[in-house]
């Protein structure tokens, strides 16, 4: 069986970020394996757009896409009470919004993406965004997940260890370190609840606008290709499902999932050593 095969009927998930790119592309695969799918974004009308690609198609689940600034605490409740009131639970979080160094790029105010020449406000969103609203959801979700027992989850999307250490990527790759802590110190958190923690990234630069315009020059100059954004699929699905029930505190990297392997090797060939070490 690969991880695409994997069913995940009744079962509800929210995926942030899901207008468009890796969010997308995670929130169109778990409604393919046939759960119930909130679609959340800061752009209310491009999760209406998302949704149609999928919405009605023969083994999908129900899908709906809701407007969500995760950095507002209120809408990050009213994201969760409305997953409960269309489908009854909550069982899976995906915590993939974000902003990144685009975002400073575009700017009037940035002279360069060197710390002390970027907009000083652009880079106090991005950690807004990234870390405090991954903070906001998941503990809006925290709740009904526990609720949900062993079928809880919260997946955090990160990034590669090279790509937080980058010159010009800060506040970026500071955000995605800090959420990786997020992981590793929730996983602990709720220990015998049933829920799971985990962390999973394309590894690698994935085609989507979410790559900067000098970013993706730098790509050009070196010959590398661009990942697609369903690389990180198959750890997203095989985590949400029954095998990853006993799995937390892990980080799992799509590009290095084997689809020709049984699940739990293909899962241990994607497993990576956390970027933070218990002392």
């Amino acid at each position: 069986m690969k991880a695409r095969d994997l069913r995940l009927e009744g079962r509800t998930a929210i995926v942030t970020g899901a207008a468009r790119g890796i969010g997308k592309a995670i929130a169109h695969a778990l409604a393919r394996a046939g759960a119930n799918v909130l679609y959340a974004d800061m752009d209310g009308p491009a999760t209406g757009y998302a949704t149609r690609d999928i919405a009605g198609q023969p083994g999908c689940g129900r899908v709906l896409g809701v407007p969500c600034d995760i950095r507002d605490p209120a809408a990050c409740e009213r994201t969760v009470h409305e997953a409960v009131r269309l489908f009854g639970s909550l069982d899976i979080l995906v915590n993939n919004a974000g902003k990144g160094p685009v975002h400073l790029e575009k700017s009037p105010r940035t002279k360069s993406l060197k710390f002390w020449e970027s907009d000083a406000d652009v880079w106090r969103d991005v950690i807004a965004t990234n870390v405090i609203g991954t903070f906001n959801m998941s503990r809006a979700a925290a709740p009904e997940l526990i609720r949900a027992g062993a079928r809880g989850r919260i997946i955090n999307v990160t990034t590669s260890l090279a790509t937080m250490q980058r010159k010009n990527n800060s506040p970026y790759g500071v955000s995605k370190v800090a959420i990786e802590a997020e992981t590793l110190i929730w996983a602990q958190d709720l220990e015998g609840t049933g829920v799971t923690v985990n962390t999973v990234l394309p590894g690698g630069a994935t085609d989507t606008d979410f790559v900067s315009a000098m970013g993706k020059a730098n790509i050009a100059t070196t010959g590398r290709v661009l990942l697609q954004p369903d690389i990180i699929v198959a750890p997203v699905l095989w985590l949400a499902s029954d095998h990853g029930a006993q799995v937390t505190g892990r980080r799992f990297v799509g590009k290095d999932w084997d689809d020709s392997l049984p699940l739990a090797q293909a899962a241990e060939g994607a497993c990576e050593p956390p970027v933070i070490r218990e002392a």
